[in-house]
Order: structure tokens, then C-alpha cells, then sequence
């Protein structure tokens, strides 16, 4: 029987003190933080789920990814690692997935079907070595993975400097160039609160929170 972390809760539990510190220290963000007082970041379904979705959405629309989703999702209604791992590649090829895209959501089920990848370990473990272990798998690099640490895992305290939206809006917001040692050093006055920062940096772009 396949082990399963426990769910987490709908608003992490230190969203409001992340808040309030993140207020106090900078005058932006406590202007968009006030802007929107009715939200909060939540956590995105189970792992392998989770990552399956991130990869039929790489390089497509929302529209096109969502249909391709749905017919993923018929051909394995429950979206079992084990199950998924069985289906043939053409079997992949029909739902819509290009045929790198249906190797690498094979790949991540064998990952998880065979034990390379358990949810219930990565608790106590560093951010850091959690990212190791999904860029093992084909298909998963690190944007994606850090986008697995804040919508999966609650993370705290990922700064995804290779996210358009978060330079976009740093751009925006804080009158810099925003290249990616820009950003972590602008981002050193959020810590231990990075995700949060840039979860409400990229509702100032679009109010409505996106699902990875």
C-alpha cells in the first residue's frame, strides 16, 4: 500500500505572520499586500499529480493544457504512479501529449511507483535536496520544481528568480534591471518569507492565483 503524506491545511499556517513581516520591511509590498486581503496561497493536490499537471502545461496554453489534462485524465482516471507507468506510449500520444512530454510523464511515474520518489520523506529535508531529487526525473527542471516546493509543499522561503512573472513584476514594482542576481539581492530583505513575497508580487500582475 503506497504511503501518503498528510494533506495540509487550506492557508499555510504562517501566512498571516509572513504578512505582517513582509508589510514592515517593505513599503511594496505592504502596499500589495493590503491590496489583496482575501487570499492566500494553497497547496495544489497530491505530488505525483501535482507534477504530472506541471509537465503537460510546459510550453502550451492553459486552454490546450487543460484539454490534454482531462483526456490524461481518462485514460487513468485514478492518476496511480503504477497505473500511469503501464500505459503505452501511443496510448500517452492520443491524449494530446508530444512524445518527449509522454516519456517524461512515464518517467515521473516509474519514479513514483518504484520508490525513487516519496512524498512522506521530504518533511524534514532542505528545499535544496528535494530540487535534486526532482530534477532527476525527465521533464522536471528547476522552475518546475520550485513551483512543486510552493504550491505542493508550502514551502516558505523559494525564491524562483527564473520566473518571468516575479521579474516582471520586480521590474515593475522596484525600478531595477531584473536580472536573477538582482532579484535574490532585492529578495534578501524577505527571508525566511521569499514565497510569499513573490506569490503576492504575482497577484499585483494578476489577482487571480494560478494553479501549477
Amino acid at each position: 500500500m503506497t504511503r501518503r503524506p498528510a494533506p495540509a491545511p487550506a492557508r499555510p499556517d504562517y501566512w498571516l505572520r509572513a504578512k505582517r513581516e513582509l508589510a514592515r520591511g517593505d513599503d511594496v509590498l505592504g502596499r500589495i499586500i493590503r491590496a489583496h486581503p482575501r487570499i492566500a496561497l494553497a497547496r495544489r493536490g497530491e505530488a505525483f499529480t501535482t507534477l504530472a499537471r506541471a509537465i503537460v502545461g510546459q510550453q502550451i496554453s492553459t486552454k490546450a493544457a487543460q484539454s490534454v489534462w482531462d483526456r490524461l485524465l481518462a485514460a487513468s482516471p485514478a492518476m496511480d504512479p503504477a497505473a500511469v507507468a503501464r500505459l503505452r506510449l501511443p496510448k500517452l500520444r492520443a491524449c494530446g501529449l508530444s512524445g518527449r512530454k509522454a516519456e517524461y510523464i512515464r518517467d515521473l511515474a516509474k519514479h513514483f511507483a518504484d520508490g525513487r520518489i516519496d512524498a512522506v520523506r521530504w518533511d524534514p529535508m532542505p528545499d535544496e535536496e528535494i530540487i535534486a531529487e526532482l530534477v532527476a526525473v525527465r521533464g522536471v527542471g528547476r522552475w518546475t520544481a520550485e513551483m512543486f516546493l510552493m504550491f505542493n509543499l508550502l514551502r516558505p522561503d523559494v525564491l524562483p528568480v527564473d520566473d518571468l512573472g516575479l521579474r516582471k513584476a520586480v521590474g515593475l514594482h522596484y525600478g531595477i534591471e531584473p536580472v536573477p542576481a538582482a532579484v535574490r539581492a532585492l529578495a534578501e530583505r524577505w527571508r525566511p518569507w521569499r514565497s510569499v513575497a513573490t506569490w503576492y508580487l504575482w497577484r499585483s500582475l494578476d489577482p487571480l492565483p494560478v494553479a501549477y
